[in-house]
């Protein structure tokens, strides 16, 4: 399986260290879309992702434009608040990228506009406006693990 997860223009260390200790968990590429919001050595980052660092593969873009020129259209999810439809019923494939929008703006509204059939939410009640986006990112990619009939590599399927 070959998962990936993209961050747009991500803000908060520990949020960024925290989805990159995921992708390691989950063996998933990770996509960072600039400009960031700290740099590579912030403490913070570093602190989140612990000492799983060399076990990401990370990928860093300049611009959604780069993002976008090294990523097929087809392979990409998009997750935000503003998605119509679960997240559960995403068409999940074994390259899937999942995106997920910034803390602090979401998702792009170019980018909702642009991809409406590949825009998808996690349910939550009316009162509260959105989940950390770690926790997004955690919930629908074990989501997609499961849906993929993927297991980790102790064997241990996440059915």
């Amino acid at each position: 399986m070959a998962l990936s997860i993209a961050l747009i223009e991500p803000r908060i260390p520990p949020n960024t260290g925290s989805i990159a200790r995921l992708c390691a968990a989950t063996d998933s590429t990770l996509h960072l879309i600039e400009p960031l919001g700290f740099g590579l050595d912030d403490v913070e980052l570093r602190r989140a992702g612990l000492d799983y660092w060399p076990d990401v593969d990370i990928w860093i873009h300049p611009d959604w434009r780069a993002f976008r020129s090294a990523v097929s259209r087809e392979r990409c999810l998009y997750f935000s608040t503003h998605g119509t439809r679960s997240y559960l019923d995403a068409p999940w494939k074994a390259n899937s990228v999942l995106v997920f929008g910034n803390e602090t703006l979401g998702m792009p509204e170019r980018i909702r506009e642009q991809h409406p059939d590949r825009l998808f939410r996690i349910p939550m009640t009316p009162s509260v406006r959105s989940l950390n986006v770690a926790t997004a990112v955690a919930i629908v990619t074990y989501e997609a693990i499961r849906r993929l009939g993927s297991s980790l590599e102790d064997g241990a399927s996440i059915r």
